[in-house]
């Protein structure tokens, strides 16, 4: 089995060799090949990591057969939805996962199906509990009467100046230009001034 080691530290201030020397001792004592390495230095709580990319477009292509990361919080931040999803993506691709601290995150081991299963369950109620919390959100903000939704950019200046535009024989595109506003703010306008 070829593996994979991914690394990441939060700043290039901090030093992942600590993570990678346990890492590669780790892999040749369970003979497997490290074929590459990718460490980034940078926050685990968005996707768009360098090597992190490179890491998943490798694996969709079947460079090595299993990732191997410190722990789950070094290999994503991005909440128990997003990670979920990495791992089953991994999974589709063929690609197994393990984390050296923490002996339950192993695909290639007995719980691999409880561990994605717990891992999706959580995920979902993650998911839940953000949509709730949403809504609960803006339902208080319109209970105080704040306006939701995209600020608009057509005001009742604008308004009186597109009718008269309007009715100069102007097109929606021209009363745009002219006023320096999209061809759809102008349609918004028109469909309030005649409701």
């Amino acid at each position: 089995m070829q593996i994979a080691i991914y690394s990441r530290v939060s700043t290039d201030k901090q030093d992942a060799q600590n993570q990678l020397v346990q890492l590669r001792e780790f892999a040749t004592k369970q003979d497997w090949p490290i074929v590459a390495e990718y460490v980034d230095y940078a926050s685990g709580a968005k996707s768009d990591r360098v090597q992190f990319q490179t890491m998943f477009r490798d694996a969709s292509q079947r460079k090595f057969d299993l990732v191997l990361f410190w722990s789950l919080d070094r290999f994503t931040r991005e909440g128990s939805y997003q990670t979920a999803h990495y791992l089953n993506q991994l999974d589709n691709w063929g690609v197994g996962f393990r984390s050296y601290t923490e002996q339950y995150l192993d695909s290639t081991g007995i719980f691999k199906e409880a561990v994605i299963s717990i891992l999706s369950t959580v995920a979902k109620q993650e998911r839940i509990r953000i949509s709730e919390r949403t809504k609960a959100g803006l339902a208080i903000a319109r209970a105080k009467g704040k306006t939701l939704g995209r600020p608009t950019k057509v005001n009742g200046q604008h308004r009186a100046e597109i009718a008269r535009l309007r009715s100069a024989g102007l097109s929606g595109r021209a009363i745009a230009r002219h006023l320096s506003i999209s061809e759809g703010s102008v349609r918004r306008a028109n469909r309030v001034a005649t409701a």
